[in-house]
């Protein structure tokens, strides 16, 4: 009946925004206002918000245009995918930016309220899930997702965090609807919740796991990498603003890669540009934004992300929050390809950077990497102040995470790090002699 009453309520919205043209576009005028609807804080999403907004690239390039139009981009941020869907469909924003998840409910809401919409580049992705983590309160007992029956755990309905938790439980052997009591909150609620002690672990997506972890209000319980899934972030646009003014779409789309060529270019600064635009702190960005950050940022549509989003959609229909989804009919990267040129065709063969150890020493313009985390740990030893943020990388899934806050094992001379304390437990169980260790204790066998 709340989808029912949604979609009511958006039709009524229709003829208001229809009479004038299309209001969002700016009509026929001299002056063009373009709408962009993005997350600031979903970190993953910058190249088309945050930071892109931060540089002034999408409007040197429809400054560029020389149409005859003045344009004006209109900036707005939403904590969710949600409310900017809801104002796409209701033609009052044109591109806009969200997860994986909310994409494909973007694809049905607009399918259904006669605003079709499309996806037409990519921001941040990984190809194994690490985007999503649950995490537990810092005293918390709970040590895997068996532990979490009859527990209160907080998500946001219809994200890819609900869809990571959703799909660990299951394959814990965890009814998702039977055995936990899940709570929809957004995530600044969640996470206000697991501290107060409301709810017995969270399950969100970038940046909040990682910014609650270096916090010291909680700590991993499950990476999602260990589902070895696609998540991904990308832009969606409404199929009439393409159509009414696909030359502002690919001013957007070059603006996207050229963004993402600055933080693929100069992580440190494009961090802390993020860091300054949303509060939150530049350790924090840098662990998903950074060189070697759990994120890999292309504009490029690959099919093995598109393959990924086809599989996404049987948990929505399963939460009945949508229907049946033509991922083929939503996938659009016509623009974006024109956009790059000649170069799409390398970005699309693209493959993440390895994974590595990386130390952000204070006032530095630069991270140090490291061959290996027992490396990191030995320098860090060595130099126990004067470091801002140190980064290991999941011995399993290559998930990066702050060295202080990872589960550290000993096997032999080497010393591993992992994200959460069920994928140790499964290393130590494999290897005769490996045994978890303090972080105090991995420090001084390294130095």
């Amino acid at each position: 009946m709340k989808r029912t009453a949604l979609a009511a309520s958006l039709l009524l919205l229709l003829p208001l925004t229809a009479c004038g043209g299309t209001a969002a576009a700016g009509g026929e005028g001299s002056t063009v206002t373009v709408t962009v609807g993005y997350q600031s804080k979903t970190i993953n999403t910058v190249t088309a918000g945050t930071l892109l907004r931060s540089l002034g690239l999408f409007e040197k390039e429809l400054d560029a245009l020389h149409d005859g139009h003045t344009y004006k981009v209109e900036w707005q941020d939403y904590a969710t995918g949600a409310p900017i869907t809801a104002q796409m469909t209701a033609g009052k924003i044109d591109i806009g930016s969200m997860g994986d998840f909310p994409l494909l409910i973007n694809a049905a809401r607009g399918r259904q309220l006669g605003r079709p919409t499309h996806l037409v580049s990519v921001t941040g992705y990984n190809l194994r899930g690490g985007l999503n983590t649950i995490v537990t309160a810092p005293g918390s007992r709970i040590a895997s997702l068996e532990g979490l029956k009859g527990k209160k755990v907080s998500t946001s309905i219809g994200s890819a965090a609900d869809g990571t938790l959703v799909r660990a439980l299951r394959r814990a052997g965890v009814d998702p609807d039977k055995d936990v009591r899940k709570l929809n909150q957004q995530p600044a609620v969640g996470a206000s919740a697991l501290s107060a002690g409301s709810v017995d672990a969270l399950s969100q997506f970038v940046a909040w796991p990682g910014l609650l972890a270096f916090q010291g209000k909680a700590k991993a319980l499950y990476d999602g990498a260990e589902l070895d899934l696609p998540t991904f972030h990308g832009v969606t646009a409404r199929e009439d603003f393409i159509k009414k003014r696909p030359a502002v779409l690919e001013a957007f789309l070059k603006a996207q890669a050229k963004t993402t060529d600055y933080l693929d270019a100069h992580p440190v600064p494009a961090a802390e540009k993020v860091a300054e635009a949303t509060g939150l702190p530049a350790e924090v960005v840098y662990l998903y934004n950074g060189a070697h950050g759990i994120a890999t940022f292309d504009p490029a549509v690959k099919p093995r992300l598109v393959s990924a989003l086809k599989q996404d959609v049987s948990i929505l229909r399963s939460a009945k929050l949508t229907g049946d989804v033509d991922v083929d009919a939503f996938v659009d990267d016509r623009y974006v390809r024109k956009a790059l040129g000649p170069g799409y065709a390398r970005r699309l063969a693209a493959t993440p950077p390895p994974a590595a150890s990386e130390v952000w020493p204070k006032g530095a313009r630069k991270t140090r990497t490291f061959a290996s985390p027992t490396e990191l740990l030995g320098y860090l030893a060595g130099h126990r102040t004067g470091i801002r943020a140190a980064y290991v990388p999941d011995a399993t899934t290559g998930t990066l995470w702050f060295a202080d806050r990872a589960v550290w094992v000993a096997d032999g001379e080497r010393l591993l790090p992992f994200v959460a304390p069920a994928t140790a437990k499964a290393y130590t169980a494999g290897h005769t002699g490996a045994r978890v260790v303090t972080y105090a204790d991995a420090l001084r066998r390294a130095s």
